[in-house]
């Protein structure tokens, strides 16, 4: 069996009545109408013409692709994330190049730098450290989205950023009105960035409510979120509530209550703050915050193709959190001291 020949842009002209300079333009969506680029695309599909992707980024200075610097590919929430950003920009005719900077602030400098220097036409990021100074200079470079937090500088072009206020004070006031006065929030926010915001606002609310907090620091990966889990567990006394800023880290929670032989929420509730969709899967399904994923991927990548094609768009966005309220938080009840 032969294979068809790849269709040129000149049978795409003549098929047109075009010029092959203006087919080039309408396929690029530049310098023609609407009505015009319709009818080459349409035309091009029929005969099954496709660009060449070197040829097509030397003609208009674009490669196609999009840097995506996730925080933490460990956070099964942001691995869904990076999935959904990845699936729209290639419905948009772009391809994302996904990297992870593994929670580490050296790292994700280095990796931006990486995906500049590769000279993507723009660069989504989920910031580890969104205070870094390196934001503003890549702000200056090329197309810059932030997702979750604003970045320093105020370089971006755009920002979907979390109401992590909201969210924190949503969880807090629930465990508070289930009685819960010592409640354990395990944050993967490590000792060089302590300025996270949704951290930050953990202090304020637990100052207003009147109730302790001890903030854990707590690895994504479900080992090592378990054995932070068993240490906070087994406190004396043991917090009655553990907020978790990630569902990953609550899953860690389950499992070290498991091994434990603690029953949730008899003897301790777990709230999460994503809403992966496993949580509702959990025995007990888990209470968590939900950002609606699906909303944060539309905003992101319609503001970065927006600003790849020079077209305006509303550069931020702000997302409000829902509490989802599940089996997975009751009651506080009193903790014995001397029992572990």
């Amino acid at each position: 069996m032969t294979q068809r020949k790849r269709a040129t842009i000149r049978e795409v002209a003549k098929a047109t009545g075009l010029s092959p300079a203006a087919v080039s333009y309408a396929l690029r969506g530049i310098q023609t109408s609407e009505e015009t680029q319709e009818r080459v695309r349409k035309a091009a599909e029929e005969l099954g013409y496709e660009a060449h992707p070197i040829a097509r980024a030397l003609a208009s200075g674009r490669s196609g692709m999009v840097g995506l610097l996730c925080g933490s590919l460990e956070d099964l929430w942001q691995q869904s994330l990076a999935v959904g950003i990845g699936r729209a920009l290639f419905a948009r005719d772009r391809y994302a190049i996904i990297l992870d900077a593994a929670n580490d602030p050296e790292r994700e400098l280095m990796l931006a730098r990486q995906l500049r220097d590769q000279r993507v036409d723009g660069l989504i990021v989920q910031p580890v450290d969104p205070s870094a100074e390196l934001w503003a200079e890549l702000g200056e470079s090329l197309p810059l989205v932030s997702i979750g937090d604003s970045l320093r500088g105020g370089h971006a072009y755009g920002e979907v950023v979390f109401d992590n206020r909201a969210g924190v004070t949503l969880a807090l006031e629930h465990l508070y009105a289930l009685g819960h006065r010592h409640i354990a929030v395990l944050t993967s926010t490590g000792s060089r960035t302590p300025d996270r915001p949704a951290d930050v606002y953990v202090t304020a609310e637990a100052e207003r409510l009147g109730v302790r907090v001890d903030v854990v620091t707590t690895p994504q990966a479900l080992g090592a979120a378990t054995d932070v889990a068993l240490d906070v567990l087994g406190d004396s006394p043991r917090p009655t509530a553990l907020f978790c800023f990630s569902d990953s880290i609550g899953y860690g929670v389950y499992a070290a209550t498991r091994e434990l032989g603690l029953a949730v929420p008899e003897d301790v509730s777990v709230a999460g703050f994503d809403n992966h969709p496993m949580s509702a899967l959990l025995t007990p399904p888990l209470t968590s915050v939900d950002w609606d994923i699906e909303g944060i991927v539309h905003s992101a990548v319609r503001v970065m193709i927006g600003a790849i094609e020079g077209k305006p768009r509303r550069r931020r966005i702000v997302c409000e959190p829902s509490l989802l309220q599940r089996e997975s938080t009751g009651r506080a009840r009193a903790v014995d001291p001397t029992v572990n």
